[in-house]
């Protein structure tokens, strides 16, 4: 500390002796007392002197201010009084000094005092853990002191806060905070975290800062918004410029569509406040951040394309085309618009087709146009169209074509009711501002960047210079202004316009033989151009030189020798005549060697303070480096080196012709082999389908076999079982099953007999009685009853007549009876002879068929139940004849499937014959292939081996698969 008593030892000891003493006696108390409220009385006294006497009390107190940090954590009173102090002591935020000297002075005590508090790392992360104390009296203040700390000693603190464990994290709790206070001071406090540091930047991104920071800024209105917005779009900008890992990230995590709503500004009245302003202002940078040029290619082409998707680039347009928007949002709108369009062919498809609101509308591009060649327009505006149009053209060959055909015959509007893009660059390149001469030059020359198909068109631009008088084309009218120089009196900086239509000029050769010749037919050309390198000019002029004498190395490095009168060797001779070579080397140098060269090469935005530095573009200088060295090479080289180069340039056009040619041949032959590999592969493909087919068939084929043996089997079976069934019935003429139901049969005929015979002997002894109880004739009463009973009698007769007629008849199916008895035993008979019943004898089976004999003979009226049985025996005979049809229905479908396998048999046939076609058409493509192979050894271009074994080895597959093919077909 000798330094800060030094310091001390040179203020007035006058008053400030008192309060130094005071000073001494609080931090005696905040040392030694034992009781807190003593200890926070005298923290807040010195924060109440901090202000005044921020020396003293940081030399003597800022000890005893980290040590109560440390020792009374558990009152928030006195660590927000400790912060505050120290806060007061290393902060340089006081407005109250107005010397210079003094200001510096603070600040030097600002960075003194914060070297020694981070002298002690464990004071950085004991800082840090109050941060986690949710007390606003705390946790505010520590936000203050950290901010103020990074202010001081940036990169030191920053190493280590990113050292410490969680520090980061720690701190990105700071925006949850419910409290918008501490919130906004934490977005504060992570702008001076973050910057310049890409470590920091990075954990700051991957601890979800992006989405916090977007929905603060959606919260607090977007562009409508205040100071907060702003905050949280710096410290955006800090976490995206120049680091390539965030950007990625913010594209992947899907924050780009996010951006849309910022540029809704809605009705055109609402009013652009200063807020607004500025708020839209960063976030057309932070688009620009996403595209820059310095950005990497891929990188930036993602983030194009994320932009058109979403609507952004969309939006930008609308703000483009509105009307009411400020100038500095209308420029920088114009500028971002330019970077997310450069070199994105979609983007700058879609930027052509975009129309201005008028009546007729126009397209945005001729607006814009318009502006850049009005020299009322503000100069910054102007800037940003002509980085517009340069970045609507970067590697952009269909735009430059539409803008060139715009200035040709066929394609200029006779009516003159509209006005084109090629007429507006005319117009400027032959106005006279100064300023239009050169932005429309550098315009026109964008439309040539690396397009000769251009340069040759544009070559057949025909101007009307003035009435009566025959039209020039373009490149002789600007030969001709460039060589009348100052003598048309133009508004701005005398060599601005000959610049511009040297460069254009120089871009226009350079590349193109063709339009060489066109410029060297002027006899005037040439000329011109060695007197002005000749000359000893001013510095001013020098530019003008250097420029003079590239377009002049163009013309001999270019030259195709077309004209006798101009060709290399003779240019060189006349420069070295009238010139000198290292003169010529000399002047040619002034391009590079001046100031504003390097400036412009830098960036490709044209950005300049004024229009006087407007001298350069950036892709200009980049022909230039590329340019200089050759033509140096080109001036020095002697007419036989220069014949030599012309053999060998002859020979290696020759050579790149050949190779060429044989580079075509063979990219045709890999076509033809590639499509003979397709239709090998696709072979192969219908090869093993129509494999896998015959399998198949095969495979159904036995099934049908199985199928057709199974069934023949079983129709067998059915046969022999139908056979012996039949046999069995005509033997016996009834089953076992009949005989036990014959039996209970002939029990019940046995009773109804016996029943009849019973009614029969009633009858019988009632005629008896009836007989024996005849009276003699006497009495009338006798012949009464006598009477009565003749009529009973005859009805018994008639009864008897009938009874008799039926027992007649029943004697008579008896008879009839008894001979089906006879049949029917005999049958029986064979039948127990031919399968015997288990258990029972012969003798058993006679003795029944005795019992069967007598209860025959009593059979009468159940007869027609007998007949019952023999329809039953009607019926099987029936059962017989469907199993016969189904015998014939299975025949037939033996026939079906002996017919399908006759054709399967025939298929098998056509897919074999098939099979040898295409066998036969892979060996004439072996062949092909084989005599291709030949030619490309022939032709030197080395041919594996292995390709050859693979082509045999697969020879030998389809050798192998041919014969299982037949092996199958036999089967």
């Amino acid at each position: 500390m000798n330094f800060l008593r030094g310091v001390m030892g040179g203020q007035s000891a006058g008053p400030q002796h008192t309060e130094a003493e005071t000073i001494q006696k609080l931090c005696d108390r905040v040392a030694s007392s034992t009781l807190l409220d003593d200890r926070r009385d005298a923290v807040r006294a010195l924060k109440s002197l901090s202000k005044k006497y921020r020396l003293e009390v940081g030399i003597q107190a800022m000890e005893h201010l980290i040590r109560v940090l440390q020792t009374d954590r558990s009152d928030s009173e006195i660590i927000g009084y400790a912060l505050d102090t120290l806060y007061n002591i290393i902060s340089n935020d006081e407005e109250e000094e107005v010397e210079e000297n003094s200001t510096r002075q603070s600040e030097d005590l600002g960075s003194q005092f914060t070297e020694i508090f981070i002298k002690q790392q464990e004071n950085v992360t004991l800082l840090l853990s109050l941060l986690e104390e949710f007390d606003f009296h705390v946790r505010w203040p520590g936000v203050k002191l950290l901010t103020s700390l990074l202010k001081q000693l940036g990169p030191q603190v920053q190493q280590i806060i990113l050292v410490s464990p969680m520090g980061v994290s720690r701190l990105m709790d700071l925006l949850a905070d419910s409290r918008e206070v501490i919130r906004n001071d934490g977005v504060l406090l992570l702008q001076a975290l973050t910057r310049s540091n890409g470590a920091i930047q990075k954990i700051v991104a991957f601890e979800n800062a992006f989405e916090r920071l977007l929905d603060i800024i959606t919260e607090e209105g977007n562009s409508d918004g205040g100071i907060v917005v702003e905050d949280c779009l710096i410290l955006l900008q800090n976490l995206l410029k120049n680091n390539n890992s965030n950007q990625n990230f913010f594209k992947e995590g899907s924050y780009i569509q996010r951006m849309k709503p910022w540029f809704e500004v809605g009705d055109e009245n609402s009013g652009w406040s200063a807020q607004k302003v500025t708020n839209l202002h960063l976030m057309l940078q932070l688009v620009r951040v996403l595209v820059s040029p310095n950005n990497p290619p891929g990188a930036t082409s993602s983030c194009q394309k994320a932009m058109f998707q979403c609507g952004l680039l969309q939006q930008l347009c609308t703000i483009l085309m509105a009307t009411g928007v400020p100038a500095d949002i209308l420029t920088e709108t114009i500028n971002t618009v330019s970077e997310v369009i450069r070199g994105c062919q979609v983007n700058q498809d879609y930027f052509a087709s975009v129309n201005a609101p008028s009546n007729p509308p126009r397209p945005a591009i001729v607006v814009l146009l318009m502006s850049m060649v009005n020299e009322r327009q503000p100069f910054v505006l102007r800037c940003a169209v002509l980085y517009c149009f340069q970045c609507f053209l970067y590697k952009n060959q269909k735009g430059q074509g539409e803008i060139v055909s715009t200035l040709l015959p066929s394609t200029i509007d006779a009516t003159g009711n509209t006005v084109s893009a090629g007429q507006l660059l005319c117009g400027g390149l032959f106005s006279t501002d100064s300023l239009s001469n050169w932005c429309a030059a550098v315009a026109l020359a964008h439309a040539l960047q690396e397009n000769a198909t251009q340069k040759e068109q544009l070559l057949r631009v025909q101007l009307a210079t003035s009435i009566g008088n025959p039209p020039v084309s373009l490149l002789q009218q600007c030969t001709n202004i460039l060589s009348q120089g100052d003598k048309i009196n133009r508004r701005g900086s005398k060599i601005q316009t000959r610049v511009g239509l040297l460069m254009l000029l120089c871009t226009w050769l350079s590349n193109c033989p063709i339009a060489v010749t066109h410029f060297l037919h002027n006899s005037a050309n040439v000329p011109f151009l060695t007197g002005q390198i000749a000359e000893n000019l001013g510095e001013e002029e020098q530019l003008v030189q250097g420029l003079c004498a590239l377009l002049l190395g163009i013309s001999i490095y270019f030259n195709d020798n077309s004209l006798e009168t101009y060709m290399k060797e003779k240019l060189k001779q006349l420069i070295e005549k009238r010139i000198g070579k290292e003169n010529f080397i000399e002047k040619l140098g002034f391009i590079s060697k001046h100031e504003l060269y390097s400036r412009a090469s830098q960036k490709p935005q044209p950005n300049f303070p004024s229009p006087e530095y407007m001298i350069f573009d950036h892709e200009f200088t980049k022909l230039v480096k590329e340019l200089e060295g050759v033509i140096t090479k080109a001036i020095y080289k002697s007419s036989e080196e220069d014949k030599k180069e012309e053999e060998v340039k002859k020979t290696l056009e020759q050579h790149d012709s050949i190779v060429t040619h044989y580079k075509n041949m063979i990219r045709e032959q890999d076509l033809q082999l590639e499509e003979l590999k397709q239709q090998i592969s696709t072979l192969k493909c219908q090869n093993e389908q129509l494999q896998t087919a015959v399998t198949q068939q095969v495979s159904q084929i036995q099934q049908h076999k199985d199928q057709y043996n199974l069934l023949k089997v079983q129709l067998g079976k059915d046969s022999q079982h139908q056979g012996l069934y039949s046999d069995g019935a005509q033997m016996n003429g009834v089953q076992p099953e009949e005989i036990s139901r014959l039996r209970e049969e002939i029990e019940e005929l046995k009773s109804n007999r016996e029943l009849l015979q019973s009614q029969l002997a009633e009858k019988d002894s009632l005629i008896e009685n009836l007989k024996s109880s005849q009276p003699s004739p006497g009495t009338n009463e006798q012949s009464s009853a006598t009477a009565g009973d003749s009529e009973q009698i005859a009805e018994l007769k008639q009864e008897l007549a009938t009874l008799k007629s039926q027992l007649n008849s029943q004697s008579m199916e008896i008879a009839k009876l008894q001979t089906e008895k006879q049949e029917l035993l005999q049958k029986t008979e064979a039948f127990v002879k031919s399968a015997p019943v288990p258990g029972e004898s012969e003798t058993v089976i006679a003795t029944k068929t005795t019992d069967v004999e007598g209860r025959l003979s009593a059979l009468l009226q159940e007869t027609k139940e007998l007949k019952v049985g023999l329809n039953e025996i009607k019926a099987l005979s029936e059962e017989r004849t469907a199993i016969k049809e189904q015998l014939d229905s299975s025949n037939s479908t033996i026939a079906i499937l002996q017919n399908e396998k006759n054709k399967l048999e025939v298929d098998i046939i056509d897919a074999k014959r098939e099979q040898d076609d295409l066998l036969v058409l892979l060996a004439d493509q072996d062949q092909k292939i084989f005599s291709l192979k030949n030619k490309l050894k022939e032709l030197g271009h080395p041919v594996e081996e292995e390709d050859e074994l693979e082509s045999g080895d697969q020879d030998d597959e389809d050798d192998e698969d041919e014969d299982d093919g037949k092996e199958q077909g036999h089967i």
